[in-house]
């Protein structure tokens, strides 16, 4: 992804926040983002799979909760949540989360070349309520546990090795995590009203058994990343103990690019830029200051090949929107039949043709009826 973003100049207060992004560092303008044409056109009608889509997309259900999936043994989670997609020989593995209290956890899809679903299997069970996580560059699935003092578990993709507690990176209630490789750190959200934005640096980067946990403080206008005294964060939550430090109003999705990380709060329905290069940090777009809003209920977060932000909503129409580098917001997709849920997991397979996500209650709106898609198309690489 080459994604080159940066802040605007409407600065709020001493400087350390300002609104929107851009494609190229140097370049300021002074709004965030802005309801526009999609570069896909517009939706057509609701296919077979309740699915609206642009011109020349497709959808298909790979997987659904309750149900053998088709060609396997496995029974499919329930809750399906975060996903990622990681490369297999000619093929690749679509990871998914499984939002459920005490029997969470996760599992993968494994597809052949050509597409086809040739295997499904668990790497984690019997956790709580994970939500979301990230992918690593050395390849494993960080699946994050959405509850007080919950941990991030290190697991295996492709199913040989057993999932790792990781608690080094912090006991809160997490979200999403994204990896930075050039810092070598791991940046990390916190779904609370109050919440914390962290970043892990481990001793030694692709080891995740040791390392310092950090969080973002502000001072002054300026940003600072200060070590978090406990990490354990009992009797004190992480987010309370270190002094001034930033607060985020329920941290959702996180995403890293060419030096920004990405990512939503949906409290206040906005998406962030934070430049890790500059140590700023910005919104890039925020439902009350963008005309028409097509985005609300902002959740999980990936990007394209193409330098588009993909962005799920728990809520508003059950769409996905797209940001993209022209600084313009748009519907990408809609379900239709599946106001009792939300979508989650979206996630690009290696070649970038394929987009994966769920929707975790399906039509039926229980955690029995998540259906997981995949959306195949001509999506843009440039």
């Amino acid at each position: 992804m080459q994604r080159r973003n940066l802040l605007r100049a409407a600065v709020v207060g001493t400087g350390s926040v300002a609104f929107g992004f851009t494609m190229t560092r140097p370049s300021f303008a002074a709004y965030p983002v802005q309801t526009g044409p999609s570069p896909y056109g517009a939706l057509q009608s609701a296919d077979a799979n309740g699915v609206l889509l642009p011109q020349g997309f497709t959808s298909r259900i790979v997987a659904r909760s309750s149900q053998t999936v088709p060609g396997t043994s496995y029974t499919w989670h329930g809750a399906p949540d975060g996903g990622a997609c990681f490369a297999d020989g000619n093929g690749w593995i679509y990871t998914s989360n499984s939002e459920l209290g005490s029997t969470g956890g996760a599992g993968a899809l494994r597809f052949d070349a050509s597409g086809n679903v040739v295997d499904a299997y668990r790497i984690l069970g019997n956790t709580n309520n994970n939500c979301a996580g990230g992918a690593t560059p050395w390849h494993t699935w960080l699946s994050c546990e959405e509850v007080d003092r919950g941990f991030v578990y290190e697991t295996d993709p492709f199913g040989a090795n057993a999932a790792v507690q990781r608690p080094a990176m912090g006991r809160f209630k997490h979200e999403a995590a994204a990896c930075d490789p050039d810092r070598g750190v791991i940046y990390l959200t916190e779904d609370v009203t109050d919440g914390a934005f962290y970043r892990f640096k481990p001793t030694t980067w692709g080891n995740l058994a040791s390392g310092q946990l950090q969080v973002l403080t502000e001072s002054g206008g300026a940003l600072t990343w200060k070590n978090v005294p406990d990490p354990d964060g009992s009797p004190t939550a992480t987010r309370n103990q270190v002094a001034g430090t930033k607060r985020f109003n329920g941290g959702e999705g996180c995403y890293y690019a060419d030096g920004v990380c990405f990512f939503t709060t949906k409290g206040d329905n906005r998406v962030w830029a934070y430049d890790a290069v500059a140590n700023t940090i910005a919104i890039a777009y925020d439902d009350n200051l963008t005309a028409n809003a097509p985005l609300t209920g902002v959740d999980n977060v990936t990007g394209s090949a193409s330098g588009d932000l993909f962005i799920a909503e728990d809520g508003g129409n059950l769409e996905i929107c797209i940001i993209t580098p022209d600084d313009i917001v748009a519907p990408f997709l809609r379900l239709s039949g599946h106001s009792a849920s939300e979508i989650t997991g979206p996630a690009f397979n290696p070649a970038g043709n394929r987009l994966y996500f769920s929707s975790q209650r399906g039509t039926s709106g229980s955690s029995s009826g998540g259906m997981t898609f995949e959306v195949t198309g001509p999506f843009r690489t440039a």
